[in-house]
Formats: structure tokens, C-alpha cells, sequence
């Protein structure tokens, strides 16, 4: 299963629409037709995105959390820190890797703040808030999604399998 989280307050307000957790929905659903990932929007704050990360992946053991937003240098962002608070080991090549490819488009990529880590049998991966960079970032990890969930997750191939039409919204 697949857990794909907004951080963004204007969102979570209703004041601004989700765009960016849709497009990682489609884009996980290219990878893996049969997966439909659980969706939330909270607001950025560090406790309530911990808490949906540690629900995503000590109750519902979900193999792959995304994040999206909250990755910047503004004061509330701060989706790498509930994300470091709740893993137990990083996996820095995967956001070394996304930096690295994002410098290739733009210097701003250098401002993201992203991390990667694995807590429990879940790899969790933070992305920026933009659709574009959303996309971009994406195309750099998806070559290794497969192998690491499977690595994670072995005994079911890597990626446990939503029931048709879960999609949640957060408070």
C-alpha cells in the first residue's frame, strides 16, 4: 500500500486546491495500475504530519509513504522534521538524488530541504510542493521504488495493495 501526504495549510484550510498529492496518485498508479493510494491533506505542523506518518506505517504498515510541500526554508515548513522525528534510518542517495537531478533544471533545487528514511518496513520520501517539481522528482526515484520496497517488504513483493476507492482526507 501507498500513502501519499499534502502538507500545506491553505489546503488543509480549503483555501487552495491539492494538485501536487492528485499527480502523485496518477503517477503511482503508472507504476503500479493495481495500487490506489491512500490520500491525506494536513496543515504544516511538524506533530500532525508525524502522527499521520507513524498511523501510515505502525497501523496500516503501508510500504511507501510520499510526502509532498513542506520541504523549504519558509517557517513552517517543516515536513523533513516530523519526517526525521518518526524514521528510524535515513536514506540519503535517495534525496541526494532528487537534489542533484533537480540541479540540472533549476539552482533552487539546492533550497529543498527533503529527506528520505525508513521506519520500519516503510520508506518514506519526501518531495516538494510543486506539481512540476512533483513530477520531476518522481522520474528520479521510480527506477528504485520496486527494488527498495522489495528489499523492505519481501515477503509481499514490495508493495501492499489498497482496497479499491480508500482515499482519505486529514483535520
Amino acid at each position: 500500500m501507498v500513502g501519499i501526504l499534502t502538507a500545506s495549510d491553505s489546503t488543509a484550510a480549503g483555501q487552495a486546491e491539492d494538485v501536487s498529492g492528485p499527480l502523485l496518485v496518477e503517477l503511482v498508479r503508472d507504476l503500479w495500475p493495481e495500487v490506489l493510494p491512500l490520500l491525506v491533506v494536513t496543515p504544516d505542523d511538524r506533530d500532525q504530519i508525524a502522527a499521520q506518518l507513524k498511523a501510515w506505517s505502525d497501523v496500516e504498515r503501508l510500504a511507501l509513504i510520499l510526502t509532498t510541500g513542506g520541504t523549504g526554508f519558509a517557517g513552517r515548513d517543516v515536513t523533513p522534521e516530523a519526517t526525521r522525528s518518526v524514521i528510524e534510518r535515513e536514506a540519503p542517495g535517495i534525496a541526494e538524488a532528487i537534489r542533484y537531478a533537480g540541479l540540472t533544471v533549476t539552482p533552487h533545487a539546492m533550497l529543498s530541504r527533503g529527506i528520505a528514511g525508513i521506519r520500519g518496513h516503510t520508506l518514506i520520501v519526501n518531495l516538494s510542493g510543486s506539481p512540476k517539481a512533483v513530477r520531476e522528482q518522481f522520474a528520479v526515484i521510480a527506477p528504485v521504488l520496486p527494488h527498495a520496497l522489495e528489499l523492505l517488504n519481501p515477503e509481499d513483493g514490495g508493495v501492499r495493495f489498497a482496497r479499491s476507492g480508500e482515499h482519505q482526507r486529514g483535520s
